[in-house]
């Protein structure tokens, strides 16, 4: 007795793995053009009401930092440190969590290691 497959599965050969490899080379070149677009993106993030401003690209790489006059104070320069950690951090999430967005909406929800 044969057994036998669920419509569309099968039978196609060759023919089916071109049509998937076809499928894998537009969700390849899609994430190629995604990861070059999100690339040049900035997100910027700001601590302790604005007295800090942080702009980070989507290379994860900070562009530009600004802070305030009044909240450099040499007595207190831990306060100041904490400040630019925390709007960097806020900055570097932002983009990864962007990243994380586009290419799970592109993949279909693929979780392949090393892909992205």
């Amino acid at each position: 007795m044969k057994a036998r497959l669920p419509k569309g599965y099968g039978g196609g050969g060759a023919g089916n793995m071109q049509q998937l490899a076809r499928q894998a080379q537009k969700m390849q070149e899609a994430m190629e053009t995604a990861t070059a677009e999100l690339e040049e993106k900035e997100y910027t993030a700001t601590s302790g009401g604005n007295a800090v401003k942080v702009v980070a690209t989507g290379k994860m790489e900070i562009k530009s930092i600004e802070i305030e006059p009044e909240v450099i104070d040499p007595e207190d320069s831990e306060m100041l440190a904490d400040l630019v950690m925390a709007a960097v951090n806020e900055a570097l999430r932002a983009a990864a969590q962007d990243k994380e967005e586009t290419m799970g909406a592109l993949s279909g929800g693929l979780n392949i290691p090393g892909l992205f």
